[in-house]
């Protein structure tokens, strides 16, 4: 098993947590809600045969730091991916991303495309038009109660446990790296904010410029997401705006197939990133 480090950098005036292995070229993680780079440690080693991987705790998770006098919008995950590959040296970066992650990822990619040099899309959202199950989620962490819930320890788990099909595979020490930096109240309060802050305008400009996009890219998703039960759709509306996307659909998987299928997810995403 390829042994993975952990490290932090400044990027404005933030302090960014990052898991990092393997050499070569470089490839960028991109998680969501209410996830890490944790979420990737089992898809890394894969991947580190032939690059250098980076996974990141965007700000407000992880072990990343968790402001609440910032905005979380598209613009500010925007600056904070740019100087993130600016702080690590990395020019031109493979790139993957997950749930919130996606929006995120393709808000900052297809402003900066020169960053880009291939693309994979996992179980994400990408459009303005979302689902009731995106709209329920919403709602519910600007529902007081809920929203203390949700990102609680209890809530926590039962989130990742929900997103999943294998629940056998999330014991406590699965678990326990998503759960401990929420421990105190600021820490849950910033979460709420961070899956919270994206606005609907950035995603109709994600929707407008995602045809535009020039980088080969790799859709990945799990059948079995009762996360965001319309993911079929959304893939085939990518593939529409994408022709040339490749398409792998993998059955009896759930929304954090990193958790169910990190094998064969790190398989299909080497093969990916290895063709030149």
């Amino acid at each position: 098993m390829t042994e993975l480090s952990s490290h932090h950098v400044p990027v404005n005036n933030l302090r960014i947590h990052y898991l990092e292995a393997g050499s070569g070229p470089p490839v960028l993680l991109i998680h969501g809600f209410p996830t890490s780079s944790h979420l990737w440690r089992n898809v890394m080693p894969e991947l580190a045969k032939t690059h250098r991987v980076i996974a990141i705790d965007l700000p407000g998770y992880g072990l990343s730091d968790k402001p609440l006098d910032v905005k979380y919008d598209f613009f500010f995950f925007e600056e904070v991916l740019e100087g993130f590959v600016d702080a690590l040296g990395i020019g031109e970066t493979g790139l993957a991303v997950h749930d919130l992650g996606g929006p995120v990822g393709l808000f900052w990619a297809l402003r900066h495309p020169e960053r880009v040099r291939q693309l994979v899309i996992l179980n994400t959202l990408l459009y303005p038009e979302t689902s009731w199950a995106v709209k329920l989620f919403l709602i519910a962490l600007r529902t007081p109660g809920v929203r203390d819930y949700l990102v609680s320890q209890k809530g926590l788990v039962a989130s990742m446990k929900f997103g999943v099909v294998h629940k056998g595979r999330l014991n406590r020490q699965a678990l326990t790296p998503y759960t401990a930096p929420f421990k105190d109240a600021p820490a849950r309060q910033a979460l709420i904010k961070a899956g919270s802050g994206l606005h609907i305008k950035g995603l109709a400009e994600i929707a407008q410029k995602l045809p535009t996009l020039k980088a080969p890219v790799r859709i990945i998703y799990a059948e079995n997401d009762r996360v965001l039960p319309d993911i079929a759709k959304t893939m085939e509306r990518v593939k529409r705006d994408l022709p040339g996307a490749e398409v792998t659909a993998l059955p009896n998987c759930g929304h954090f197939l990193q958790e169910d299928e990190p094998q064969r997810l790190g398989e299909l995403m080497a093969e990916f990133f290895n063709r030149r």
